[in-house]
């Protein structure tokens, strides 16, 4: 059975089926709403329900996504029972058709820490992809198994990608097949995914934190700032376990060059010699707190684990930062 899902305020809707999440729903009849991790736990897809009714064991959500009003539900889990109204955070139109499915071949493939690995895809001559600066794209797996990669790279660089790969020990990809991947190997990307991407219709400041390799849409975001010259204030928080985190400080030196109001923290949890280091030390989201007494005029772009992120957006939303205002990629396994 299909329902008629209209968006509040607006003569758009869209049909979804009973089986099918809102969000999927909107997605293939080129609709996109705000998301990341697409498993109902990050929040991103948070949105209203104006009017009508959902299937059982589809609603809400938890504190941790964000869910704190009765009318809010995450639109990647919430299936329709009856015709609705929707009022999500934002929307806009998109074509359908600009996701593709791709082969790229393994250009480079670079240990810059000893649990990070940058790849370097490239793909067939004359073929570029359009993406916006910080979206992820999708590895398919020869079992069908999928893995979310951030894009390094800036959209002008469109003719490959690059990627900054955390090697967990029970990593599906980054153990059990990133290890024995040679240069010249194909690998199958479908690509653009995510709302995490920059707005350049706005002029505030932006605050700018990443967790480990969540440094990899921040990279995108910043070069493309570059690339266009935009005129914009970027603080930039980089939180690692220790100094082997930072693992593109020679970015972060050029960034300096090119950008003379850019400001750089680099956070470390896991520092025990005090002889070796003596800048910041704690949790990211913790010097945050201590830095800023009102974030009410910013727009803040996070990407990390999830623990950060959800630490991070409390911080920011104490700080006076509208929820609007707060864009984030999760990491979620």
């Amino acid at each position: 059975m299909s329902f008629k899902i209209q968006i509040e305020g607006s003569d758009v809707a869209f049909d979804c089926a009973s089986s099918e999440n809102l969000l999927d729903a909107a997605m293939r009849q080129g609709i996109e709403m705000p998301y990341s991790c697409r498993k109902g736990v990050c929040g991103n897809c948070k949105g209203r329900v104006v009017q009508g009714e959902l299937v059982v064991g589809t609603q809400g959500g938890s504190q941790e996504a964000g869910i704190r009003q009765p009318d809010e539900h995450l639109f990647c889990r919430a299936q329709p029972a009856s015709d609705l109204c929707i009022a999500p955070k934002t929307w806009h139109r998109v074509d359908p058709a600009a996701r593709k499915t791709l082969q790229a071949k393994v250009f480079k493939k670079i240990q810059v820490a000893p649990d990070v690995t940058l790849l370097h895809l490239r793909f067939p001559a004359g073929v570029r992809v359009k993406f916006k600066a910080g979206q992820y794209l999708q590895v398919l797996l020869p079992d069908g198994q999928r893995r979310s990669y951030s894009m390094a790279n800036a959209p002008h660089e469109s003719d490959a990608v690059q990627l900054h790969i955390r090697n967990l020990p029970q990593g599906h990809f980054s153990a059990a097949l990133l290890k024995n991947l040679q240069v010249g190997e194909m690998l199958t990307l479908e690509l653009p995914h995510g709302d995490f991407w920059l707005r350049q219709d706005s002029e505030r400041p932006m605050l700018m934190v990443a967790g480990g390799t969540g440094f990899a849409p921040i990279k995108s975001i910043v070069d493309h700032i570059v690339r266009q010259k935009l005129q914009r204030a970027v603080h930039l928080y980089w939180g690692a376990r220790t100094q082997e985190g930072i693992y593109a400080a020679d970015v972060l030196t050029r960034w300096a060059q090119q950008l003379p109001g850019l400001v750089v923290h680099t956070v470390f949890s896991d520092v025990t010699d005090a002889n070796t280091w003596s800048g910041r030390v704690g949790l990211v989201h913790d010097a945050v707190r201590a830095d800023y007494a009102d974030l009410s005029g910013w727009d803040v772009y996070a990407c990390g684990g999830m623990p950060m992120v959800t630490a991070l957006r409390d911080v920011c939303a104490q700080l006076g930062l509208p929820d609007a205002n707060f864009y984030s990629d999760a990491f979620v396994g």
